[in-house]
């Protein structure tokens, strides 16, 4: 039986041996496991900045975080990423001289300041169908307060990003670079320019090709959860060593690592042990690769198949691509047997597209430009109401649904976007319908 209530997305796969059921567990329970500043009881690591203390804070029943409420500070999921123009030493973003490539709105109570406070307010935007209907749409603006380091300067680049929701991680990890390169290629002579990004790979010190995160600039689900230790709780680990202290933050660079401090309180030692041992990574790492996809819903509705058929006609599925296959057994990136040689229906293509100048960060990233974003899968996103409470979409949460979502697209998608602004209210509606039976 198939979970649809709220512990949809919490579920493990069916074919999980015993050893990886014990370790599903375990990454589960370092999941939920907050994280403190030592010598206090929990898992030391914590900082010395941060913005959560726990992973499941941002990812809640490992779910989409909302967006920022109208006027109100980014907490708990939404987060703003960093940059200056340039690249670092592997090719990807510029961190900010003061700030560094994520902002953290929170530091060790009486020790190391936070870095302030990020704002949010949306102005409305009219988009009118052509039977009429006019729907607001919200675009949000960011505003810093309470700013510990100097301005951020109008030159720095901002993305004010939610947290996603985090299911099927392992079968996406499981698709081929060449089932992905081909459907490029396919796209080309539709002319649509779908394209990997290529990113840093930190493990194996290599280019390969992106495939989580926004912009696709993270290789791996292991790479992922290394980075979002380190940029969201602060915790070192043996593929993000230093703290995320810039020069010009003292008491962050002042404030001894747990990585150096020994089981009888000293701080003392040279060594390096990562906050998050290699143990804690590798647990967490397989069960967010073993997250069950829930089932679809309502496959037999006459609204949902009419649906299917808009969805198809309006050429969404050009890079929402409903089926992927993944990797034969001897030729996977990790040891899910379970993911190897099965058809997934994610609908996407994992591959960056222009998504025109209303969407754009103006944050490039690894070869992503500014105004390119990875095809966001869709499997699942009709329970996001269900599991979450709420049904905010695209990076930064702007959508409210399904509807304002598609009206966002521009750029390559503008196309399919004006196919469904002339739909009838009835096709809209079907259309949505079937989107939320993914």
């Amino acid at each position: 039986i198939m979970e649809h209530g709220e512990s949809a997305y919490i579920m493990p796969i069916a074919a999980l041996n015993k050893k990886q059921g014990k370790r599903f567990v375990a990454g589960q329970e370092a999941f939920n496991e907050a994280w403190v500043v030592a010598p206090e009881p929990g898992v030391w690591g914590l900082g010395p900045t941060f913005n959560e203390d726990r992973c499941s804070h941002c990812h809640e029943a490992n779910g989409r975080s909302a967006a920022v409420p109208d006027g109100e500070e980014a907490v708990r999921g939404p987060l703003v990423r960093l940059s200056i123009a340039g690249q670092d030493e592997f090719g990807g973003p510029s961190p900010h001289p003061a700030y560094g490539d994520q902002f953290q709105n929170r530091g060790i109570e009486g020790r190391v300041p936070s870095e302030g406070k990020v704002q949010v307010s949306y102005a409305p935007l009219d988009v009118e169908f052509a039977d009429g209907e006019v729907i607001t749409l919200r675009e949000p603006k960011i505003q810093f307060a309470e700013l510990e380091f100097g301005e951020i300067g109008d030159a720095t680049m901002t993305s004010l990003r939610v947290a996603p929701q985090l299911v099927g991680l392992g079968l996406l990890e499981a698709v081929p670079d060449e089932t992905l390169l081909a459907i490029a290629e396919r796209q080309a002579e539709q002319g649509v320019s779908g394209r990997p990004n290529y990113v840093w790979d930190v493990e194996n010190e290599r280019r390969v090709m992106g495939r989580f995160g926004w912009k696709a600039n993270q290789p791996s689900v292991r790479q992922q959860v290394a980075a979002a230790f380190m940029g969201d709780i602060g915790a070192t680990t043996y593929l993000f060593q230093q703290e995320n202290c810039p020069a010009v933050q003292e008491k962050c660079l002042d404030t001894p690592s747990a990585a150096s401090c020994g089981g009888q309180g000293g701080c003392g030692g040279n060594a390096f042990r990562p906050e998050v041992n290699p143990s804690r990574l590798t647990n967490i790492s397989l069960y967010l690769r073993t997250l069950a996809v829930p089932a679809r819903r309502n496959l037999d509705d006459p609204q949902v198949k009419q649906g299917e058929k808009l969805f198809s006609q309006a050429q969404c599925s050009t890079c929402h691509i409903p089926e992927l296959r993944t990797a034969p057994a001897g030729q996977l990136p990790h040891d899910i047997a379970a993911a190897a040689d099965v058809t997934i229906r994610a609908y996407t293509d994992m591959l960056l597209h222009d998504m025109g100048p209303d969407l754009a960060d103006g944050r490039p990233d690894f070869e992503a430009s500014g105004s390119e974003w990875r095809t966001p899968p869709l499997w699942g996103i009709g329970l996001l109401e269900t599991v979450n409470g709420h049904s905010d979409l695209l990076h930064d949460g702007r959508a409210r649904n399904v509807t304002e979502a598609v009206l966002w697209h521009g750029g390559e998608a503008q196309a399919s976007r004006e196919l469904f602004r002339n739909m009838t209210a009835a096709e809209r509606r079907a259309l949505v319908k079937f989107v939320e039976s993914i």
